[in-house]
C-alpha cells in the first residue's frame, strides 16, 4: 500500500512539473504528459502500471463527459446538432467501416475483427484536441462542433464495440436488429439523462448547502452513466443529456455559494483526472512492449501505420462531403446556414486526436471466447490502438498550431472574440440598468431611507464605471493600469490585516472573513479583465 501511494505522489509531481513545462514551451500538456508517461514506464525500478479498463469507462469517463456537457451551451449545441450528429454518428460508423475494409483486404484481418478495431479507434478524444484548440483562438463554432462531437461520439463507438464483441463471441450479427437496438438506446438514454438532471437539480435546490450540493453534483454523472451502461447502453448519451439539462436550467436553481465553490472543485477534479489519465496512458507502453515480443515487429508497425493513415484520410473524406453536400442539395439549408470556408472545415477534419477511451476499450476486450479459445487478434488490437493514440496525439497535436497559423483561422477567432467582449460589456450595462430600474420601483413601493438608496446607487455607479467604453488599445491600457493598481491596493490591505493579526488586535476568524472578501474582489478583477486577443 505504501509503494502505491508513493507512485501516486510521483505521478502528481510529474503532473505539476509537466504542466509548468508545457506552459513555458507553449505545448499542449496532454502531449507532454503522454510522453512523460512513456518515459517513466521505462525508468529502472518503476513497477509496471496497467490501466484497468473499468477505471476509464466507469470512473474517469463520467465526470469528464459531465463537466464538458455542463460547460457547453445548450443553444449552441442545438444550433449545430446536425453537423455534430453527422460527425459523432456518421463519421464514426464510416471510419469503422473504412478500417475494417482496409485491414481485411490489406493485412488479412477477418471482417468482424477489423470492424471491432475500427470501432475502437474511430472516436476522436474530447479532452486533448479541445485543450489544444482553445489555446489557438479558434472561432467559437469550430470549438462547439469539436466539443459536441467529442461528447457524443464515444456513445456511438462503444455501442458498435459491443455489437462487434458479441458478433465475434457468438458468430451472429443482424443489421436490422442492431439498428433497432441502437435507436432504442439513444432515445432511452436521452430521456433517462434528462430525468436524472431534473431530479438532481431539484435535490440540490432543496439542499441549500454548498457541501451537500457539490457532493450531489459529483454523484450525478455516475448515476447518469452507470445505470444505462449496466443495462447494455453506452451511458455516454445519458450523461451528455444530463449535463446539458443542468447547464440550461441550473443558473436559476443553484446558489451563488455553491457555484463559486463548485467551479474551483470541478476545475481541480478535472485537472487531476485528465492529467493522470494521459500519464497512465503513456505508462501502458511498457506493458505493451513486454507483450509485443510475441508478435513480429513489422506486423505491428505496418498495421499501426495503416490504421492511423486510414482514420486520418477517412475523416477528411467524410467531413467535406458532410459539410457541403447538404447545402448543395437544399436551397433552404444554404440560405439558413451558409457554408463555412474550406479552411474551417480543414481544421475540423484535421483535429482527429484519439485518446484514452480507445485504449480502455481495447484493454476491456475479453481474454477468451465462450468456447475457451483466446480472443482473436487481441494483442494486435492493443498495440494498434496505443499506436494510433500516440501518432494522432503527438503528430496531429503538434501539427494543429502550424495548420491554424498557415490557414489564418485565428484571425477570424480574434474578430469573434472582440465582438463577444463588446456584447458582454453591453449586456453588463443593460443588466445594471435593469437593476437600477428595479431600485427605482422599490423606492416608490417601499419606505427606504435616503441613505440606503444613496449607497445602492453608488454601488451601481461604481460597477458601471468599471466597465470600459470600448476595447480600443488606449482605453484597454488605462483599464489594465487600473486593474493592476487595484491588485496592489488589495495586497497592501492584506498585508496590513496580517500585521493586525500578528499584534493580536484581531482574531484568526476575523482575518479569514476579511481575507475572503479580498479574495472575492481579486477574483472579480480577473473576471472583468477585457484582454485583447494575441496578435
Amino acid at each position: 500500500m505504501e509503494a502505491e501511494f508513493q507512485i501516486f505522489l510521483i505521478l502528481l509531481a510529474v503532473l505539476a512539473g509537466t504542466a509548468l513545462l508545457a506552459r513555458r514551451i507553449n505545448v499542449a500538456p496532454a502531449i507532454l504528459l503522454l510522453l512523460a508517461g512513456v518515459a517513466l514506464a521505462f525508468v529502472p525500478g518503476m513497477p509496471a502500471l496497467e490501466l484497468p479498463p473499468e477505471l476509464v469507462l466507469l470512473l474517469v469517463l463520467p465526470p469528464l463527459i459531465y463537466s464538458a456537457s455542463v460547460a457547453m451551451s445548450w443553444r449552441e449545441f442545438k444550433s449545430n446538432l446536425r453537423i455534430i450528429t453527422l460527425l459523432a454518428v456518421g463519421c464514426v460508423i464510416f471510419t469503422a467501416c473504412a478500417v475494417a475494409t482496409a485491414t481485411h483486404y490489406l493485412i488479412g484481418l477477418p471482417w468482424s475483427v477489423g470492424f471491432l478495431l475500427g470501432a475502437i479507434v474511430a472516436p476522436p478524444d474530447v479532452v486533448a484536441p479541445l485543450a489544444i484548440a482553445r489555446k489557438l483562438g479558434l472561432p467559437r463554432r469550430i470549438l462547439v462542433v469539436l466539443e459536441g462531437e467529442g461528447l457524443a461520439n464515444d456513445a456511438t463507438a462503444l455501442i458498435l464495440y459491443r455489437f462487434a464483441v458479441v458478433a465475434i463471441s457468438t458468430g451472429l450479427f443482424s443489421l436490422p436488429k442492431a439498428t433497432g437496438t441502437f435507436a432504442v438506446i439513444v432515445v432511452a438514454e436521452l430521456l433517462f439523462g434528462a430525468a436524472v438532471g431534473w431530479l438532481f437539480l431539484r435535490m440540490r435546490h432543496r439542499a441549500r448547502d454548498p457541501q451537500v450540493e457539490i457532493t450531489l453534483s459529483l454523484l450525478t454523472p455516475y448515476i447518469a452513466f452507470w445505470i444505462p451502461h449496466h443495462f447494455g447502453g453506452s451511458g455516454v448519451i445519458a450523461t451528455v443529456a444530463c449535463g446539458l439539462y443542468i447547464s440550461w436550467n441550473g443558473p436559476l436553481l443553484i446558489s451563488s455559494a455553491t457555484r463559486l465553490q463548485g467551479i474551483f472543485f470541478w476545475d481541480l477534479v478535472i485537472y487531476l483526472v485528465e492529467g493522470l489519465l494521459f500519464l497512465l496512458t503513456g505508462f501502458q507502453m511498457r506493458v505493451l512492449y513486454e507483450k509485443s515480443k510475441a508478435f513480429p515487429l513489422d506486423d505491428i508497425l505496418i498495421a499501426t501505420a495503416l490504421v492511423a493513415a486510414i482514420i486520418i484520410v477517412a475523416r477528411f473524406a467524410w467531413v467535406y462531403p458532410a459539410t457541403y453536400l447538404p447545402r448543395l442539395l437544399s436551397r433552404r439549408r444554404r440560405e439558413h446556414d451558409p457554408a463555412p470556408s474550406w479552411r474551417e472545415v480543414f481544421v475540423v477534419a484535421f483535429t482527429g486526436v484519439r485518446g484514452a477511451v480507445s485504449l480502455a476499450a481495447a484493454l476491456a476486450l475479453p481474454l477468451a471466447l465462450p468456447n475457451g479459445e483466446g480472443f482473436p487478434y487481441r494483442g494486435l488490437i492493443l498495440f494498434v490502438s496505443f499506436g494510433v493514440i500516440f501518432v494522432t496525439l503527438v503528430g496531429l497535436g503538434l501539427g494543429l498550431p502550424l495548420v491554424v497559423k498557415w490557414l489564418g483561422i485565428a484571425d477570424a477567432g480574434r474578430d469573434e472574440h472582440r465582438a463577444d467582449h463588446e456584447a458582454e460589456i453591453a449586456a453588463r450595462r443593460e443588466a445594471l440598468g435593469a437593476a437600477l430600474a428595479s431600485l427605482d420601483a422599490m423606492t416608490d413601493d417601499r419606505e427606504l431611507s435616503d441613505e440606503v438608496v444613496k449607497l445602492l446607487r453608488m454601488r451601481h455607479e461604481t460597477r458601471a464605471n468599471q466597465l470600459p467604453d470600448s476595447l480600443d488599445p488606449d482605453r484597454h491600457d488605462a483599464s489594465a493600469d487600473g486593474t493592476n493598481l487595484t491588485r496592489e491596493l488589495i495586497a497592501a490591505e492584506r498585508k496590513f490585516i496580517h500585521v493586525l493579526l500578528r499584534d493580536g488586535k484581531i482574531t484568526d476568524e476575523t482575518r479569514r472573513r476579511i481575507e475572503r472578501d479580498l479574495d472575492l474582489e481579486e477574483a472579480s478583477l480577473a473576471n472583468r479583465e477585457y484582454r485583447r486577443m494575441p496578435v
